[in-house]
């Protein structure tokens, strides 16, 4: 008699034993979910500070070719939208003039980034800062810009 009463008492012990284990299983699923997600966004940032990096050394690059605009002033400008939006020269354009340069830089940073603006100021001599930023708000944090100085 002993034997059937100790029974009865263990009936439903190792479903209460798996229902535990699926709620650990769970949290642990959770959070992999999470750090997958937190991965996926820095990946995001990392992604567009890349992209505004070589942006921005793309612009210094041409700015070197047409040194003499680059000196005269010819390729500062404020943050703004591209002037035409038109990443192609067209044959009527002279493709080394700092207009085009600097829509064409413009045009890319808008198809390249979110929010994508870019700007570049004459500091002393032959000194520019070239400043590109964006909007990083899915990470949420402030927007953000990546600035170099560079000497052509």
């Amino acid at each position: 008699m002993e034997v059937s009463k100790l029974s009865k008492r263990q009936q439903g012990v190792s479903l209460v034993e798996v229902l535990v284990a699926v709620v650990v299983l769970s949290i642990g699923m959770l959070g992999m979910a999470g750090l997958q997600f937190n991965s996926a966004k820095m990946n995001q940032s990392a992604y567009f500070r890349t992209q505004a990096t070589s942006l921005a050394y793309d612009l210094a690059d041409r700015m070197r070719v047409n040194r003499v605009a680059a000196l005269n002033g010819d390729y500062d400008t404020p943050f703004a939208t591209a002037a035409t939006g038109n990443n192609l020269c067209g044959a009527a354009l002279n493709p080394f003039t700092s207009a085009v340069d600097i829509d064409q830089w413009k045009h890319c940073i808008e198809l390249a980034l979110p929010a994508g603006q870019g700007e570049v100021e004459g500091l002393v001599g032959d000194q520019f800062r070239i400043t590109v930023r964006w909007d990083d708000s899915r990470d949420g944090s402030a927007p953000q810009a990546f600035a170099m100085e560079t000497e052509i």
